[in-house]
């Protein structure tokens, strides 16, 4: 089953007038709301987009025709200058690959002002970690020029598991690759952060 627009991007859009608060609100309305312009189904990009998602450890595994089935379930957007696309404690319910653009990813220090953790480019995936376990948003993602984006919501991927179970399953199990090798790197600093602790108390 091919999702249209509305199923694609998180839901059926509120009815015009009728105010929807943020949290009842599809990933589509917010992004719309904060003057992202949506141009097209992610399959008219899909030779730019495969040549991106090399780049992106999630999605290198795929070949061609995985990403065109998979940019059915993906729309495009253009997003201007200064716009928070991804904002910090949120609760993540899509994730975007950069296609075009930069974008600055700031975390709130201790003092609670946004410090730059990373400058994202054309290839970066942002937000996937907290699309799968719904977590709140490690960080913001606020665009530093006119960015192109493809994004996929996490209602698009229950129906790419639904409807593209082999294409689904390949990308959860990257998804637990790649987790586990952040489990591993981060238990691995931990180890030396304690052994340097013992050395020095």
């Amino acid at each position: 089953m091919q999702p249209d627009a509305s199923s694609q991007v998180g839901g059926t859009p509120a009815p015009a007038g009728e105010p929807a608060s943020a949290s009842k609100m599809t990933p589509h309305e917010r992004l719309l709301g904060l003057g992202l312009k949506p141009i097209g189904r992610a399959t008219e990009f899909a030779d730019e987009i495969y040549g991106l998602m090399a780049k992106t450890p999630l999605f290198s595994s795929l070949d061609m025709e995985e990403t065109r089935r998979l940019g059915s379930f993906m729309y495009v957007y253009e997003a201007p200058p200064g716009v928070t696309v991804i904002q910090e404690g949120e609760i993540g319910d899509f994730m975007l690959l950069l296609m075009g653009g930069m974008v600055d990813v700031l975390r709130r220090n201790r003092y609670n002002y946004p410090s730059r953790i990373a400058v994202a480019h054309a290839g970066h995936a942002l937000g996937e970690m907290s699309m799968f376990d719904g977590e709140p948003r490690f960080a913001s993602c606020v665009t530093l020029e006119k960015c192109r984006i493809a994004v996929l919501t996490r209602d698009a991927l229950m129906l790419v598991l639904a409807d593209e179970a082999r294409l689904g399953n390949k990308i959860l199990l990257k998804l637990v690759q790649l987790l586990s090798e952040r489990l591993r790197q981060t238990s691995a600093k931990l180890v030396s952060y304690l052994e340097t602790a013992r050395e020095t108390g």
